[in-house]
């Protein structure tokens, strides 16, 4: 293959729709845009949500609740997500990522109890809950909070 004979392939390119060309173009006259209103004249445009004088939905629906903005955002793992890593390993919050157990946009990883683990982990999270900690000491690993 050489760089002239590359083309694109079938089907994906188009042809600029000439609106307002005359009668034979199929789009003349009123270039596709109907006859009289607002969207028929030039310049015409809609706020996003406008639907025609009519109270939006987006008004008519009650807000409920609250959002708290300074959230912090804490993943949950389960103990037994902790047996792909090998005996005596350091389990830190960059290989959780690494590992693909947590993904997304957070501010904690906190650790907990479902599952069991066999396995003696150095687990370096920022929480862990109580029947967590429980069982990763038993296993003979420790706890570091981050």
């Amino acid at each position: 293959m050489d760089l002239h004979s590359l083309q694109p392939s079938e089907g994906s390119k188009h042809r600029r729709i000439r609106v307002g060309r005359g009668r034979a173009s199929g789009k003349g006259k009123t270039a596709g845009r109907g006859h009289k209103g607002q969207m028929s004249r030039a310049g015409a445009t809609h706020k996003p949500l406008f639907e025609g004088g009519q109270m939006p939905l987006v008004r008519k629906l009650p807000k409920r609740g609250f959002t708290n903005f300074n959230r912090k955002e804490i993943l949950p793992v389960n103990l037994d997500a902790l047996a792909a890593f090998e005996e005596g390993s350091e389990v830190t919050i960059e290989l959780l990522i690494e590992k693909g157990l947590v993904n997304g946009r957070f501010d904690g990883v906190k650790i907990l109890g479902n599952g069991s683990v066999d396995k003696k982990l150095v687990v370096k999270a920022n929480a862990f809950s109580a029947s967590a900690k429980e069982k990763i000491e038993a296993a003979g690993g420790s706890c570091e909070i981050v």
